[in-house]
């Protein structure tokens, strides 16, 4: 067999299991795997400015595509240290990402070495499997375990930790007969789909939830073909949305909390059967669970079998991947309309529908404000951006009103880590996204607080020509917790806006916004450009496409909003506040998904 230093066998493992791609930063610890990535040229490499950040741009590259897993690499201590958030938001999410780590010599690693820290015990909670490799011979096998470990099951993240002498010493490795392990995924059995339908047949409004097990499992086409066939309306999840087109007739809209439409939780709480599949009942889907379980059968599927039943108990639970689940599905739904066993939900759907549109469900978005309200940025989004958008978002009354507003037509596109939320996520995400597919239209949505958490990541997409477009909607506010604060009485500690020495006087408004963001990004070899009101929100989504085409970096687009909105949302599914106009003319909402053309 062929003799190799393990950090070798260490790359060309990844290359065998289909990495092509990494995010990272090097360090001394971690150099003797630099440097045989180096010699065999074979996995592109982006160098980060963080090291977090390095690791949210491999969970968006995992995101875009199927059967990606991104890469991220840093050294020993702060480098593991910083990347423990996001394994967290990957792990919350159920998506695989590898993160590697060096680490002091063994002989050193309890002697409190320079950079020396136990990143296993740190990983472990928030990870499928987190080791530190003592013995060089097993690093390829670390590795082998690694990816079978992200693939089978629930997905999620694998910390290897490297120490530096394991990674130069010499091993035995034979790569030319190296194989994949075979990936595990419980499949349903005919048993049990069939009497899931039975019970969605007993029903007279039965819904499917969709959430984003069904994206992870590249199931999106089984999904709709099974509403389909039966004729069942479909709610996604935050996390599924996208797994059925949001101007499909049967797609009923979101249920929640705040990441929803007034005619989803409508149309929730007017159902009597729920057929989950691939989602957890994430609380702020669901809200109290006596609330959403009320008056409603539930059927439960889902891979992780520790997961049914650890929100709710359901009447019925199966075990199992979405896409396995749903190729059985569609094959007995097909069976069973052919023989004529099916009811005809036509009316149930044609209610759920006739919803989307009316207006006693749809919120204002055609304000002429100036400073603009967010729902009229949103507005213009839709229009500028059209159907094959792809947004990446994180978190905040950004993101929540985005969910409400804006609209999505395929599936991984809507990028968006939906448990954790980490502040900063979206700028190297987006990165991770157009590293991982060159030709896809990018459109990173941030609040100001969001977009300066990482903000330094933007250097990035200019060094290694990633473009996208990033909207920051600038209220000068840490705007959720404000509206959180409403409860308390107060607004303390959430105030961004200073006024800027370097402002000049003449900008008025912008002065007392504090952070000048288009100085910022361009001081990071970006492009930038404000705007302040609607009409000139088109024009310079176009001259940030042209500066894209031109350039091939990021451009920022900064809209000054005004500083409180408060964006809808509630302790419940029935009991949600509006804060803002709803909608009394078709002319208040001209890009409501069901009067588009």
């Amino acid at each position: 067999m062929a003799r190799m230093k393990a950090a070798m066998a260490a790359v060309l493992v990844m290359e065998k299991e289909g990495v092509s791609q990494a995010f990272g930063v090097p360090g001394a610890a971690i150099n003797p795997l630099y440097s045989c990535m180096r010699e065999r040229a074979s996995i592109a490499h982006v160098l980060a400015r963080h090291v977090e950040g390095a690791s949210h741009m491999a969970e968006g590259y995992t995101r875009a595509k199927a059967g990606n897993i991104g890469v991220c690499i840093g050294t020993s201590g702060p480098a593991g240290t910083d990347m423990i958030t996001g394994l967290y938001s990957a792990q919350a999410d159920s998506i695989p990402i590898l993160c590697i780590t060096g680490q002091a010599p063994r002989a050193r690693m309890h002697k409190e070495d320079f950079q020396a820290v136990d990143i296993t015990a740190i990983a472990k909670p928030v990870t499928k499997w987190a080791t530190t490799v003592l013995e060089p011979a097993q690093v390829p096998r670390a590795f082998q375990q690694a990816f079978h470990l992200m693939r089978s099951g629930r997905p999620g993240p694998v910390l290897i930790d490297l120490p530096f002498d394991v990674q130069m010493a010499e091993i035995e490795f034979d790569i030319e007969t190296y194989e994949p392990l075979p990936v595990y995924k419980p499949a349903a059995t005919r048993k049990q789909v069939e009497k899931a339908i039975q019970m969605l047949l007993a029903a007279e409004r039965p819904l499917v939830v969709a959430g984003g097990g069904i994206i992870n499992a590249d199931a999106c086409a089984l999904l709709v073909e099974f509403a389909e066939t039966l004729g069942v309306p479909v709610i996604p999840t935050l996390m599924g949305w996208g797994s059925i087109p949001d101007n499909h007739p049967l797609m009923a809209g979101m249920c929640g909390l705040q990441t929803s439409h007034r005619y989803g939780n409508a149309t929730m709480l007017a159902s009597d059967f729920v057929l989950g599949i691939g989602n957890r009942w994430a609380n702020r889907h669901t809200g109290s669970v006596e609330v959403y379980t009320k008056g409603r059968t539930f059927v439960h599927v889902d891979i992780e079998p520790t997961q049914i039943g650890r929100v709710f108990a359901p009447d019925y639970g199966i075990v199992s991947d979405a896409k396995a689940a749903l190729a059985l599905f569609v094959e007995v739904a097909h069976e069973w309309k052919a023989s004529g066993k099916l009811r005809d939900f036509s009316r149930w759907a044609g209610e759920c529908q006739a919803r989307k549109g009316s207006l006693e469900f749809l919120r204002k978005t055609n304000f002429d404000n100036v400073p603009m309200k967010p729902q009229r940025v949103y507005q213009c989004m839709v229009r500028a951006f059209g159907e094959d958008v792809c947004y990446v978002s994180t978190i905040g009354l950004s993101q929540i009103a985005a969910a409400q507003f804006l609209h999505v037509y395929k599936p991984r596109h809507w990028i968006n880590c939906g448990q954790a939320g980490p502040l900063g996520w979206t700028v190297p995400a987006a990165l991770g996204v157009r590293a991982a597919d060159p030709g896809r239209k990018i459109v990173a949505l941030s609040g100001d607080y969001d977009f300066q958490f990482m903000i330094e990541e933007l250097a990035v997409g200019a060094q290694f020509k990633l473009p996208y477009i990033h909207i920051v909607v600038n209220n000068s506010y840490l705007g959720l917790i404000r509206q959180a604060q409403r409860g308390f009485a107060m607004d303390y500690c959430v105030q961004l806006g200073f006024d800027n020495i370097n402002t000049p006087e003449a900008d008025g408004v912008v002065r007392g916004y504090g952070v000048d963001h288009l100085k910022v990004a361009e001081g990071l070899g970006c492009k930038a450009i404000r705007v302040e009101r609607q009409e000139d929100m088109r024009p310079a989504i176009r001259q940030a496409e042209a500066w894209m085409a031109e350039h091939q970096v990021p451009v920022v687009i900064e809209v000054i909003l005004e500083r409180v909105t408060n964006i809808a949302m509630g302790t419940e599914i029935d009991n949600v506040n509006e804060f803002e106009e709803l909608a009394a003319t078709t002319a208040d909402v001209p890009t409501a998904v069901a009067l588009l053309d």
